[in-house]
């Protein structure tokens, strides 16, 4: 048996104009996905996943391509990928577990992926590079989902805090000591595609306008990376700030987290934003040490859930079976 964990992820800056060639800051969390993986005797595939409801879902490997639940559609595409890439086809019996709820906008499903690809690669003796294992799980993320810039797919591989332009084209770890965040959830779960399909159509109904607030939003990444590892908190804060005001510009923001995000700065923090492609799910706030519970206690009055995270994880690795 093998098994393989991936972390989760939080957005920092750059949300949205990174699917449209943009930069962005993105962190990997504590909270991992583990898949464990064995060979089966026979030919069939066999997941259970019981943070998701799943028990013994068998496929063959000839119907991995087919429409499937979307709790397994993951890790079968990803299966469905690694064999054609690498010309295998056999049964398998594989689990999944989760350290965190797919609800809070986590990059869970880029999580399972790169933990399925990983583990394919161990349990069949294949060398797989970082960039290689990118480049399939990003793949297998945009055959699910259509759209994506693959940073939360890099977050799970390289872990650490990185500078990541659309694709891959940059991934630059940076030099960080400490993320003194608090992270709010907003208690709604956002559909990532359709939110980054809608900003997708509005530059091409608003091109100038649309683009200017991309630019605007690299402008803010790249200030933000020199900032965050001079550990310049107020600066990092105002810069959130200002990320934000360009997402609200989007439309991506919600009355669920503006709720939350007000009742941050109300506290004095240095800058809060959310944390993804909006709708609801996450926000963060940067503070001071002193100011982390009042922060937490304003979220939690305005209606968000603390999500106790911490930040900069190691990226995918082999586990102890």
């Amino acid at each position: 048996m093998v098994k393989v964990s991936a972390p989760g992820k939080l957005l920092l800056f750059g949300d949205h104009a990174v699917v449209h060639g943009r930069p962005c800051i993105v962190t990997a969390v504590d909270h991992r996905i583990s898949v464990s993986l064995e060979k089966r005797v026979d030919d069939k595939i066999v997941v259970n996943a019981p943070d998701l409801q799943i028990e013994n879902y068998i496929v063959s490997p000839n119907s991995l391509g087919k429409p499937h639940p979307k709790e397994v559609m993951f890790v079968l595409t990803s299966i469905l990928n690694f064999f054609n890439k690498y010309k295998i086809k056999r049964g398998l019996e594989i689990k999944t577990k989760s350290e965190f709820s797919a609800k809070v906008g986590l990059g869970s499903s880029s999580a399972v992926t790169v933990s399925t690809i990983k583990g394919l690669a161990e349990l069949f003796g294949t060398k797989m590079t970082k960039r290689e294992l990118l480049d399939l799980s990003y793949k297998t993320v945009l055959d699910i989902q259509e759209v994506g810039s693959g940073f939360d797919v890099a977050a799970a591989i390289y872990g650490g805090t990185l500078y990541f332009v659309a694709k891959g084209k940059t991934i630059e770890p940076l030099k960080i000591e400490e993320l003194p965040l608090v992270v709010g959830y907003t208690g709604v779960k956002a559909d990532t595609a359709t939110l980054v399909k809608m900003v997708g159509r509005r530059l091409k109904e608003e091109p100038k306008e649309i683009n200017k607030i991309f630019d605007k939003s690299q402008e803010i990444v790249n200030l933000a990376k020199i900032e965050l590892e001079k550990s310049n908190w107020k600066e990092v804060g105002e810069l959130m700030n200002l990320n934000q005001d360009l997402l609200r510009q989007l439309g991506v923001s919600s009355n669920e987290l503006e709720n939350l995000v007000k009742a941050s700065l109300s506290t004095g923090v240095y800058g809060a934003k959310l944390s993804g492609a909006g709708g609801g799910d996450s926000m963060i706030a940067i503070t001071s040490k002193e100011s982390r519970s009042a922060v937490k206690n304003a979220i939690e009055k305005a209606g968000g859930e603390i999500v106790k995270v911490k930040f900069q994880a190691e990226g995918v690795k082999k586990e102890l079976p």
